[in-house]
């Protein structure tokens, strides 16, 4: 098999190339979902190409970005990945708050 596919599967603890293609997918359906998500709010909120860059980016904050987690674990747990993907959220999250949140050692 090729390099990457190799690193994935070793790094997520993947056993065949079935259960790789499955995580794939299930990333690849949560953005599409997510996209369709902003649209529709962003349609809802009445945004157009007048709405400020910066109130877009807040709305993006608040809406897609939570909308694209809980896609994710409902995806994940609707195909039968939910541990992996609850992981993957786990450490995902971790390390958006390290940005954030200064830990004492």
């Amino acid at each position: 098999m090729g390099e990457l596919i190799d690193k994935l599967m070793e790094r997520w603890g993947v056993e065949t190339i079935g259960g790789l293609l499955l995580i794939l997918f299930i990333f690849s359906i949560t953005g599409m979902t997510a996209l369709y998500v902003r649209k529709l709010v962003f349609g809802w909120l009445g945004f157009s190409s007048q709405t400020p860059l910066v109130v877009e980016i807040l709305a993006w904050v608040l809406v897609v970005f939570p909308s694209y987690q809980i896609l994710f674990l409902f995806f994940g747990f609707i195909l039968g990945q939910f541990e992996f993907v609850w992981n993957f959220e786990k450490k995902s999250l971790h390390r958006i708050k390290s940005l954030f949140v200064r830990e004492n050692r």
